[in-house]
């Protein structure tokens, strides 16, 4: 079902990824992630907290799709995933071009209402 151009459940996915990229150390994992496969115990001794605590970080990356983990032998491997980098960063990017849209029509208001004459930037376009 689609609301206001949004699927539903889109939205959910939507909030999971910056509900996991609002912690400073998610994000520094996918970093980290995004230029090699590097074992949960290895990104243990990167930060100043418990293996089970960088366990949790990256179960909650995990949720949200932003990192992938695989097995090697007794190894967790975690991987960013760029697909979900992307659809972060598209959703950003639709973010700024409704607040861009409304800024615009705010400000053409703006003038509208001072007495000036402005011109539409839709007119003329084909």
């Amino acid at each position: 079902m689609v609301v206001d151009g949004v699927l539903e459940g889109a939205e959910e996915g939507v909030d999971r990824l910056f509900h996991a990229l609002a912690d400073t150390t998610r994000r520094d994992i996918v970093r980290r992630c995004t230029r090699d496969d590097l074992s949960v115990s290895r990104l243990a001794e990167a930060y100043p907290m418990s293996f089970a605590a960088v366990q949790k970080h990256v179960a909650v990356l995990e949720r949200a799709g932003l990192v992938v983990k695989r097995r090697r032998g007794r190894e967790q491997l975690v991987r960013t995933d760029p697909d979900a980098v992307r659809r972060a960063r598209q959703a950003l990017d639709e973010l700024e071009t409704a607040w861009r849209g409304r800024v615009e029509r705010m400000s053409r208001l703006l003038d509208e209402d001072a007495g000036l004459e402005v011109p539409n930037p839709t007119e003329g376009q084909d």
